[in-house]
Order: C-alpha cells, then sequence, then structure tokens
C-alpha cells in the first residue's frame, strides 16, 4: 500500500490522505482501479476517525484505490466552504488519476452524518458554476460517478434541531442557502446513482431524510439501492467490532451488512454502467407520496 497526504488549502487541517495499492514492481505506478473518496462525520464540528480510516481500508481491501478528506470544521465550516474542499479534493485525484492509477469516470464518494450531508452537496451542485468558480474547478474535475450515504444528513432538520444553522449559513444569503442545505431540493439527473443506508432509530439524524433523498432520486429517474435497518443508532459506521469503541451499541451484524453490500453495488454499478444510466419506463403515480416535498 502506498500512504500520502496532500494540503488542498491554506488551513492546513483541510488534507487529502490517499491509500492506494501498491504493485510488486516498486519502480511501477499503482494499479489502475477504480476509487472511493470518505468524507467522515462529525456534525460539521470534527472529522470522526471512526467513520474515517477504517471505511478506507475496507474499500481498499475490496479492491478500490481509497481516499479520506478532512474539510473545514467548526468555525470555518460556514457553507460553502466544505463543498469547495470536496471540489478540491476531486480535482487532486482526477489530475493524479494516471500518478494514483485511478479510473478518472470511477471515483464513488461515501460518506456519513454530516459527510453524508457534504457528500449529497456533491453530488447535487456538482455542476455549479457559482461554486466551480470559487473552487477554480471545472465540472469535469468535480463529478462524482457514485454516492454513498450512511445515515446522512440530508434535510436542514438536523441542524435546526442542534441549533448549527446560523454557524452553518453564516453571513451568506439566507433564503438562497437554505435552500441548498436542503439537498434533497437539489436533486436531478445531474444526480449520480446512489446507495444509502440508515437505521429506523436512529435518535440524531431522522430516517425520513434517506427516505426523502430516495423518493426525489426516484422522481427524477435517478437509479439507487436503499437500505433501512429496523435497529441500531446513530453514527454506526462499520457497525462492527472494529469501530465500536468498546460500545455494544455500535455493533450490530445487520446494520454491518451495509459495507458488503456497497462494495457488490460499486462493482455492478463500474463493470455494467450501461444498466445504470438506462432510463425506467414508469407509470405515473396518481398523487405524490406524502413525504415528496
Amino acid at each position: 500500500m502506498i500512504y500520502k497526504t496532500y494540503s488542498l488549502t491554506e488551513n492546513k487541517g483541510v488534507k487529502l490522505t490517499a491509500y492506494l495499492y501498491k504493485p510488486l514492481d516498486t519502480n511501477a505506478t499503482p494499479d489502475l482501479r477504480p476509487a472511493v473518496l470518505v468524507f467522515p462525520g462529525g456534525g460539521y464540528s470534527f472529522c470522526s476517525e471512526r467513520e474515517a480510516e477504517p471505511i478506507a481500508l475496507s474499500y481498499l481491501n475490496a479492491g478500490f484505490h481509497a481516499f479520506i478528506l478532512d474539510y473545514s470544521i467548526g468555525a470555518d465550516a460556514v457553507f460553502p466552504r466544505p463543498l469547495l474542499d470536496a471540489f478540491l479534493a476531486m480535482r487532486l485525484i482526477r489530475s493524479h488519476s494516471a500518478e494514483f492509477g485511478v479510473i478518472p469516470d470511477k471515483i464513488a464518494v461515501c460518506g456519513f452524518s454530516a459527510g453524508g450531508h457534504l457528500a449529497a452537496s456533491l453530488g447535487t451542485l456538482w455542476d455549479r458554476e457559482e461554486f466551480l468558480k470559487l473552487a477554480d474547478c471545472s465540472a469535469e474535475d468535480v463529478k462524482p460517478n457514485a454516492l454513498i450515504l450512511g445515515y446522512p444528513v440530508i434535510s436542514t432538520s438536523w441542524m435546526e434541531q442542534q441549533n448549527q444553522l446560523d454557524r452553518i449559513i453564516g453571513n451568506g444569503d439566507w433564503e438562497k442557502t437554505y435552500s441548498l442545505l436542503n439537498t434533497q431540493n437539489q436533486v436531478g439527473l445531474q444526480t449520480p446513482p446512489s446507495f444509502l443506508f440508515h437505521t429506523f432509530r436512529d435518535g440524531a439524524v431522522p430516517v425520513e431524510d434517506s427516505l426523502l433523498f430516495a423518493a426525489k432520486l426516484a422522481q427524477a429517474n435517478v437509479p439507487f439501492e436503499l437500505h433501512i435497518y429496523p435497529n441500531g443508532g446513530h453514527g454506526l459506521s462499520l457497525a462492527t467490532e472494529i469501530t465500536s469503541c468498546g460500545a455494544a451499541c455500535n455493533v450490530d451484524p445487520d446494520v454491518a451488512g451495509w459495507m458488503p453490500r456497497s462494495i457488490a453495488w460499486l462493482k455492478r454499478l463500474f463493470e455494467r454502467p450501461e444498466e445504470a444510466s438506462a432510463p425506467v419506463h414508469k407509470a405515473p403515480f396518481s398523487k405524490k407520496l406524502p413525504f415528496i416535498g
């Protein structure tokens, strides 16, 4: 394995960590593989270690190059700063794809909780000109090819309940930013295929957030896979002893199935992309589902 860390901004806390397969010939470049970029959770206040390296190494072990983004947090997490960090991370991976051995059109983004919100924001706002200009990127630089969202913050409900909304919006255009932070409102044909998992009993981020995002994906005819587990709380990460911190409540064999399921989903998607892009012809609903805003 090749392990490298890259600074992305003047903020030393914002960095990209790479975990790359090392070929037997040490003079060669890493093997050509798809990649997964991980956004840990932490309420935009910190980046959870439990949702960082254990996740990256799981995908590395499954045959993907893996990266972790430590994005802007705390007072620096005013929107769109974390999103611009994500843009810069994607641009670095793609611009160094030959060196890293990354297949440039097979880069998935995996986010948890607030990191899931950042991943959903990237997946829905990657083509917005105002943010591309701020980051000095092109849409081709930053487009994610797949989303993996673990108990993600999708709407502003968590931010409002935890009194975090003013911190994240800052002094910007309140009404516009509020709409953009509700990522379900931004879902469209530009959104990549998505894999979501959540627990019914999540007491921090309501399960309705994942249901809402999935409903909007269905409305936009974007393919997705969704798993709702009946038990388990928030922040389970792998839901195994590896990420349990000694707490039995962070271990759940059923929820732990999300990782192998996401790996199988990614491999199907990247090996047979034509299946994911094929249109699905559906009969229209007679009325909207109640959770589609």
